[in-house]
């Protein structure tokens, strides 16, 4: 990956660097090319030249530093591929003048395409920092996600505390568990105290960012059925009325989601690591039982108690364990019971009113549009492996839903 990002740097164009490597199964280097390393021509061209120079019909990887469109539309790694057999693919950064996910693009049509871990995507990024800054994926467009960003906020807090780490190590750290150690180490804590550290700077960001979330500014904004979406998704995975089930809601927010959904509802808790979201659901729906917790340790509630867990746009949160809250939804549900958690997969283009679907690269000011099927696969394996069954995937126009049963 470091090979094809190093190839990518020799491309004549400072605006559009683009590198390629295929590599054998002996992980011996077997033609590498670049944009405008023929003049005129596209990495694509220029490494097809070689190959049939070459005579390889076939490469065990191939690294490819921006998943890029032809002139036509066309992605010049999807004719790569009826070009050459190979058995696993590894992609940086869609292209930037992708606004949607197409039929032809091997990243989400195949099953053996791979992703470029989040540092070298970021070089990437810097590489055609003027590329994509002027598409549609930079979230300057939109000021919320631009001036609230949780690694800084959690920066902030931590340093009120004592605890001086930068942005850069709160990106690098970005597990609960991860930072809590980092700062053991630094500082010479206990983890105990560490934890409980990163927990409060946690809360203070997520509240903030949150609690009194503006959804003007939101994608939902763009999508008025979002709430009829949900509704379709629990209809294929249970038969009740939503009224007459008991409902655990992890992840409140502002609790917007949940006065739209669960209004009326008699058996709802919702559980929430910042506060003053739970303050304002408990004001919204009275009868609701409200609890202080991540989804990552309800510890709070019983085993077996629940007959539906919903989690809306949490489990891709910032610093999130998606295991430990995988598992401790699996604890507190009945056998059978059902589980709909929902990734976000967009962001609002305020000055156009349309939506820029993926997810942000951490410790960037980009969008990445793979990054939400990305992680909703992530999720789906780490609920199978928590013990649910019947894993589905409900993609919709501004987030990915994913319903499972609990065996």
């Amino acid at each position: 990956m470091n090979y094809a990002i190093r190839v990518a740097q020799r491309a004549p164009y400072p605006d559009r660097r683009v590198g390629v490597a295929l590599v054998s199964g002996h992980n011996e280097l077997i033609c590498s090319a670049f944009e405008g390393e023929a003049r005129g021509a596209s990495w694509y061209r220029t490494l097809r030249s070689k190959i049939q120079e070459l005579g390889t019909p076939s490469a065990h990887s191939a690294y490819l530093t921006i998943n890029t469109l032809s002139a036509d539309c066309s992605f010049e790694l999807a004719e790569l591929l009826k070009d050459v057999r190979i058995d696993r693919v590894y992609v940086g950064l869609p292209d930037p003048a992708l606004t949607s996910y197409l039929d032809d693009d091997p990243v989400t049509a195949r099953g053996h395409v791979h992703r470029f871990p989040d540092d070298l995507q970021r070089e990437i990024l810097e590489q055609n920092r003027d590329l994509y800054a002027a598409s549609e994926q930079s979230i300057e467009c939109n000021p919320h996600y631009s001036t609230h960003r949780i690694s800084e906020a959690v920066s902030t807090g931590l340093r009120s505390m004592g605890f001086a780490l930068s942005r850069s190590d709160v990106n690098a750290n970005r597990g609960r568990v991860a930072l809590a150690s980092l700062i053991c180490t630094r500082y010479g804590i206990g983890y105990q105290e560490a934890d409980r550290a990163v927990g409060d700077a946690l809360a203070e960001a997520f509240d903030a960012k949150y609690g009194t979330y503006d959804y003007a500014y939101d994608a939902r904004a763009a999508n008025v059925r979002w709430a009829d979406d949900f509704m379709s998704v629990y209809r294929e995975s249970s038969t009740r009325s939503l009224s007459a089930v008991n409902i655990l809601n992890v992840g409140v927010g502002s609790g917007h989601e949940a006065a739209a959904l669960f209004s009326d509802c008699p058996q709802i808790t919702f559980a929430d690591i910042a506060e003053s979201g739970l303050a304002s659901i408990s004001g919204r729906i009275p009868s609701s039982r409200t609890v202080v917790s991540s989804a990552e340790d309800l510890s709070a509630l019983p085993e077996n108690s629940f007959d539906l867990y919903v989690s809306l746009r949490t489990y891709n949160s910032s610093f999130f364990d998606t295991s430990a809250a995988a598992s401790e939804a699996h604890r507190v549900l009945r056998p059978g019971a059902a589980i709909i958690v929902s990734v976000a997969n967009g962001f609002l283009y305020a000055q156009q009113g349309c939506v820029v679907p993926g997810l942000i690269i951490p410790g960037t000011e980009f969008v990445d549009l793979y990054r939400g099927m990305d992680t909703a696969n992530l999720i789906g394996a780490e609920l199978g492996g928590a013990g649910f069954k019947d894993v589905r995937m409900f993609p919709t126009s501004t987030e990915i839903y994913l319903s499972a049963v609990a065996a």
